[in-house]
C-alpha cells in the first residue's frame, strides 16, 4: 500500500488499524467534549473550499476551534488565483507564512494528488474531490454505523444507493466498509450506474437492497454534475427510485437510513422519513465533528507532536 504518511487522501490509504485509531480518538472526542481540549494553539490551518460546502466546512470549522487552531478561510474569488497564481504558489504562501495543515476540497481531484506530491510544506486533507474521494465523510458514516451496531462490523450489508456514478462518497466508503467484513451492494437508476464501482461491489435491484440491508445509504441526485435531464421531476424520481414512507417500512426492523446530505427532500427521500428515529442522517451531520477533530490530531500530530 502506498504511504502517504500524515495527508489524507482517501480510506483507501488508511489500513483497518488506523481507521480504528482515529475512530476511537473521535469517540474520546465526543465523550469529552465539554472539557477544553485546546491542545493546538498557536497553531494554523487553511480551509480552501474550491466547491459550495455547507456541512463539511462548518464541520471541519468547529472541529478546527475545538483543539484551539487559528483557522484561516480562502476564498477563491478574492485570491490571487483569479490572477494567475498556481495552486503550489498559493499554498507555498500559506506555508511560509505558519500554516501546517490545509484542508481542501476541489472539484478536480488531480489538483489535491499533485499538491501532495509537491514539496509545500504542508498537510494535506481531502474534503472532497470531484468525483474521486471524501475519506472524512466515510469516516463519520463508519463512526455512526458503529454507534448503532457496535465496533465488530462485519457480516452487516450496506446498500449504497442512487447516483453512483457522480459520488465521491461512494468511493471511499466501499473501502473503509470492506476493510471492516461488511458486505457492500450498490443500487439506483440505470443512467446513473458506474461500471468500475460495479467491479467492486454487487449491484442488486433496488428494492432488494432496500429489503435486504442493515444500513440504507442514499446519496444525493447531484444535477449539477449531469450534463442533461436524467428523470422528469422530483415526484417522479421519488416514486421510482426514492425512499419512500412505504418503502422505508419494507427496510429490516433493526436497519438504520443514512444520507451524506445535502438532502433533496422529495426527491431522493421523502421529507416525513428525513427525521424518523431510525434516520441517523443528522447524527451523521454531529459525527463529523468528532471525526475531523481525530483527523486533525492526526495530521498535527504526525507533524511532531503537540
Amino acid at each position: 500500500m502506498k504511504s502517504y504518511q500524515h495527508h489524507l487522501l482517501d480510506t483507501e490509504f488508511l489500513s483497518k488499524e488506523e481507521m480504528q485509531s482515529l475512530l476511537r480518538r473521535a469517540r474520546f472526542f465526543e465523550e469529552h467534549h465539554e472539557e477544553s481540549t485546546n491542545m493546538f494553539q498557536q497553531r494554523f490551518v487553511a480551509n480552501l473550499f474550491f466547491e459550495p460546502s455547507t456541512r463539511t466546512r462548518f464541520s471541519f470549522e468547529v472541529a478546527e476551534k475545538r483543539l484551539g487552531l487559528n483557522v484561516l478561510h480562502f476564498s477563491e474569488e478574492v485570491s490571487s488565483t483569479t490572477k494567475g497564481e498556481s495552486m503550489y504558489d498559493t499554498v507555498k504562501l500559506l506555508s511560509s507564512i505558519g500554516v501546517e495543515t490545509v484542508v481542501i476540497r476541489h472539484r478536480d481531484e488531480k489538483v489535491i494528488t499533485e499538491l501532495v506530491k509537491q514539496d509545500t510544506g504542508c498537510t494535506f486533507i481531502n474534503a472532497g474531490a470531484g468525483s474521486w474521494a471524501h475519506p472524512t465523510q466515510a469516516l463519520l458514516d463508519l463512526y455512526t454505523i458503529q454507534q448503532q451496531f457496535g465496533d465488530e462490523l462485519k457480516g452487516l450489508r450496506v446498500a449504497i444507493i442512487g447516483d453512483l456514478k457522480h459520488s465521491r462518497v461512494v468511493r471511499s466508503n466501499i473501502w473503509s466498509l470492506q476493510k471492516f467484513g461488511v458486505e457492500v451492494v450498490v443500487s439506483g437508476p440505470s443512467m446513473m450506474r458506474d461500471a468500475e464501482i460495479e467491479k467492486q461491489v454487487r449491484y442488486v435491484e433496488f428494492e432488494e437492497a432496500i429489503r435486504s440491508s442493515d444500513v440504507v445509504m442514499l446519496l444525493r441526485v447531484q444535477l449539477e454534475r449531469h450534463e442533461q435531464n436524467v428523470f422528469e421531476g422530483s415526484e417522479a424520481y421519488l416514486q421510482r427510485y426514492g425512499m419512500t414512507q412505504e418503502r422505508f417500512a419494507q427496510m429490516k426492523s433493526h436497519a438504520i437510513l443514512m444520507h451524506p446530505a445535502p438532502i433533496n427532500r422529495g426527491v431522493e427521500i421523502a421529507g416525513e422519513v428525513v427525521e424518523h428515529p431510525r434516520s441517523k442522517i443528522f447524527t451523521q451531520m454531529g459525527n463529523g465533528v468528532w471525526t475531523r477533530m481525530a483527523v486533525l490530531e492526526r495530521a498535527y500530530v504526525g507533524r511532531g507532536g503537540l
